[in-house]
Order: C-alpha cells, then sequence, then structure tokens
C-alpha cells in the first residue's frame, strides 16, 4: 500500500494516520519517492526537506501512539511556494538575489498549517517575483506542464500545481495577486482558490514587511490541492485575523445551507476576447451539472465586466513603472520583458488618473455586489484557452496581448477581493480545463460547496504521471 498513498488526497491520508491504517512515515516516505521518481521530469520542487519531514513524521507517529490531540492534518505532508517565508529557509521569490535570503520565521500560512499537524515537504517553483503566468525562475528554472510537456504550468504558482498534479504533494500553499492560484489549477488539473481578501493573513519579510498598494488591494494567500474538500479544509485551517496583517478580518463565512439551492450564473463565454467553443462547453457542462442539483441555472454576465478588466490593469502596471528600476536589478530576462511589455501597452497614468481609477474600482465593486443577490453563484472559465505553449507571454508584444486576454476570467476576483475556486472541469485538446466559481465577499465556503458539487459529478483528474 505505501506505493500508493501519493495518490490519496490530505483529509484521506490524515484520517488514514489517525486510524493507524499506515503511518505518517510511510506517507512521507511515499511523497519523498514519488519526488525522485518524478520531478526530475518537471522541475516542480526546487528544495526537498527530506530529513525534517522524516523527523516530523516520527514526531506525528509518536503522538498518534501516545493517544495525543492530533490537528486535522496530522502527519500529512504540504509543499510551500518559494516566496512564503519558512524559518530558517530562504524565501528566494524565484530570483538569485534572494537566494540565501533566509526567514526569520514562518508566515502565518506556514505556521497555521504546523499547527493543524501538517509537515513541510518541500519548497516549489515560481518565476521571478511571480510576475509571470508562466512559471520559468532565473535561479531554478522552468517547471513543465505534467500533462504536456511544452505547455506552461500556469504560474506564479505553477510549481505548486505540477507538484500536486503528479502526486508529489497531497495539499499545498501558494498566493495570487492576478490567478496565481488559479492559472495553475487550470493548467495542471487540480483545484484551488483564491479567499476574499482578508480572510487569510498575508505576512512576509521580503523584500519588505510593507506591501506595496496593489499587494494590499488584491493579493490573497491560498490552498491548492487535487480534492476540493482538502481545499476546504485549508481554508478552514488558515482562516482568520492576525496582527502581522493589519487587513486580515475575523470574517463570519457563509456556506451553502443543507439543501439550499441558488440562482447561478453561467457566464462560458466571457466578454472582452475570445473562448476556446471546449472550454465553453465545458462551462455549460458544469451548470448542467448544477441544474440537475436542483438549482436555477441561467446565462448571465455580471455589470461592468470588460471595465474591471481594465481596472485591474490599473492597479498592478502602475507599480511595476514604480518599481521598474529596482526590479531590473534582480529580475531575469524573461521577468524584465513581461514588465517591458506591461508598461509599453498600458500607458503612464497620472495622479488624477489614478485617483479616478480607484474610485472607479469602488463602483465596480458595488455593483458585483449587488448582482451576487440575485445571483450568488458565478461559474466561468479560468483561462479561456488551454495552456498555452512556454514563453508565449514574452514572444512578442501580441503574444503578451494574447496571454492577458486568455487570462481575463481570473482578474475580476482579484480586483474586487471576492473568492473564486477552480475545480476541473474536463479537457480541451486533451488538456485540463478549470470552472471557475465565484461568489460575493465572505461566502468562500458556499463558493467551496457548489465546487464540491461539480467534482461530486465530473470527478477528479489527477494524479496523472508525466507526459511528453
Amino acid at each position: 500500500m505505501a506505493n500508493e498513498l501519493w495518490k490519496k488526497g490530505a483529509l484521506e491520508l490524515a484520517e488514514g494516520i489517525r486510524s493507524q491504517e499506515f503511518s505518517s512515515r510511510e506517507v512521507v516516505n511515499a511523497h519523498l519517492d514519488r519526488i525522485d521518481h518524478v520531478n526530475g521530469d518537471l522541475n516542480a520542487i526546487v528544495l526537498v526537506l527530506a530529513d525534517d519531514a522524516r523527523a516530523g513524521a516520527d514526531q506525528a507517529d509518536a503522538a498518534v501512539a501516545r493517544g495525543d490531540d492530533l490537528g486535522p492534518l496530522h502527519g500529512v505532508p504540504f509543499t510551500i511556494k518559494t516566496n512564503i517565508d519558512v524559518a530558517g529557509q530562504p524565501t528566494t521569490y524565484g530570483i538569485p538575489f534572494f537566494a540565501e535570503a533566509l526567514a526569520p520565521s514562518d508566515a502565518v500560512v506556514v505556521e497555521r498549517m504546523k499547527g493543524a499537524g501538517a509537515i513541510p515537504l518541500g519548497r516549489t517553483n515560481m518565476p521571478d517575483m511571480g510576475l509571470r503566468v508562466h512559471t520559468d525562475s532565473s535561479l531554478f528554472g522552468r517547471t513543465k506542464n505534467p500533462w504536456q510537456a511544452d505547455r506552461t504550468a500556469g504560474g506564479s504558482s505553477g510549481g505548486e500545481g505540477a507538484a500536486l498534479a503528479s502526486g508529489m504533494s497531497p495539499i499545498g500553499l501558494g498566493n495570487d495577486i492576478g490567478g496565481s492560484l488559479r492559472n495553475p489549477a487550470h493548467a495542471c488539473g487540480i483545484a484551488a482558490i483564491k479567499p476574499s481578501l482578508g480572510v487569510i493573513p498575508d505576512t512576509q519579510t521580503y523584500p519588505s514587511q510593507n506591501r506595496p498598494l496593489s499587494a494590499q488591494l488584491m493579493l490573497n494567500q491560498g490552498v491548492m490541492a487535487r480534492h476540493i474538500r482538502d481545499v476546504a479544509a485549508g481554508l478552514g485551517i488558515l482562516a482568520g485575523a492576525h496582527p502581522g496583517d493589519p487587513l486580515s478580518v475575523p470574517a463570519v463565512i457563509t456556506d451553502l445551507e443543507h439543501g439550499q439551492h441558488l440562482k447561478v450564473a453561467v457566464m462560458a463565454e466571457p466578454p472582452g476576447g475570445s473562448t476556446h467553443p471546449e472550454i465553453a462547453a465545458i462551462i455549460r457542462k458544469a451548470g448542467d451539472v448544477l441544474s440537475d442539483a436542483g438549482h436555477d441555472v441561467v446565462e448571465a454576465t455580471p455589470p461592468d465586466y470588460e471595465a474591471s478588466l481594465l481596472l485591474w490593469c490599473s492597479m498592478l502596471f502602475p507599480d511595476f513603472r514604480d518599481l521598474k528600476d529596482q526590479l531590473d536589478m534582480v529580475m531575469g530576462d524573461g521577468g524584465k520583458q513581461i514588465i517591458e511589455y506591461a508598461i509599453a501597452q498600458f500607458p503612464e497614468m497620472s495622479s488624477l488618473e489614478r485617483y479616478v481609477a480607484h474610485e472607479q474600482r469602488d463602483g465596480v465593486a458595488r455593483a458585483w455586489q449587488l448582482w451576487f443577490e440575485e445571483f450568488p453563484i458565478l461559474l466561468s472559465p479560468t483561462w479561456s484557452q488551454p495552456p498555452f505553449i512556454k514563453d508565449l507571454d514574452i514572444s512578442s508584444p501580441e503574444g503578451s496581448m494574447a496571454s492577458l486576454e486568455l487570462m481575463r476570467p481570473i482578474l475580476p476576483g482579484n480586483l474586487l477581493g471576492i473568492p473564486c475556486a477552480v475545480v476541473p472541469g474536463g479537457l480541451a485538446e486533451e488538456l485540463p480545463v478549470g470552472v471557475q466559481v465565484i461568489g460575493a465577499r465572505y461566502t468562500d465556503f458556499r463558493v467551496l460547496s457548489i465546487a464540491q458539487q461539480i467534482e461530486d459529478a465530473l470527478g477528479v483528474i489527477t494524479p496523472i504521471d508525466p507526459r511528453p
């Protein structure tokens, strides 16, 4: 059995460890063996914590033998994106400049996972400073998509997505300012949630404890796994205010009531660009699943949709321009190129234009919240196209714009701070397609419960062996 443990989900592993069906040591060793077997093909995990993980597993097994109270993920290994602080390890952000930037303490999300009994197993790859939707690090190299090696694994949490999809980890941590949890979920065929802004605390040491404005407005820490119920368990562990993040909140998070049926809007072909017909069909199929479950499913689009896409750019790209000199000193060629394209495609904004953009953001957020009163759930593509061939985003100005166009469905979630879960819905061109489930702010568990209904009907499509 030990050789098959890497195929199980996080909660399934926790239950097996708790019942002594198998040990935490067996679980950790099974995942370390899997890393040895497939990570060379994918370059998803850039630091393996084998000795520490085995020691943690032995401590976990001793706690089970003593009859101690056990956390919900007791003895379960987890992986951590390399821009999240782990005490005594480098928080590299994927660049040589931070290769020796040792974190003095754990980020709150790591601390809370450990508090739930989970065991750090490895650190996962990301693009330089997280500023691409394709994972290629100037420090660690490119992460390959397990489904097709020449396709992107997504970004910026692409190492995490590939590790989960290939069975190297059952659950992991990433973050998201422009789809960075959801992009890899779509590209690799796993599940994830970008929570409501403030639900999960965001703390960091590097490059500064003080976050730029775009991060304060739009960056979220989050959970990735192969199963929605594992994502929901992770959210429950990580949620809650912390003084290290002054914007975090002690929110009451709405769930779906037993037997509750909702009005669900399906937006299979988002405005602002093209949508692959197979992806649109998968989104409608997910809508049919919910209709069969008793929900009132209609086709509808939220207000000011295309305006929200431009406003996201207005929140993020001015930071690129303001910080360009500093970024140019530390970024690799690919990272520098994406910033050049962003700056060239979106001209400099005056102080008045920035002020107006923030005012407009408030108006769009209000319009969406009112819209959610009628349509509590929105089904949407995650990307409007299958995972692209590597480096499309830096291949040319046209390629850069094409990558921005296909990721347009993820941008309103960051702009508006609303919960967005991704669950696999099927395959297009033999590559995974993520169905995005979106709701009003602080309805995170309800969003996940709807995603669970989709997963129950359509199934889980990973782990898989890497393919050429």
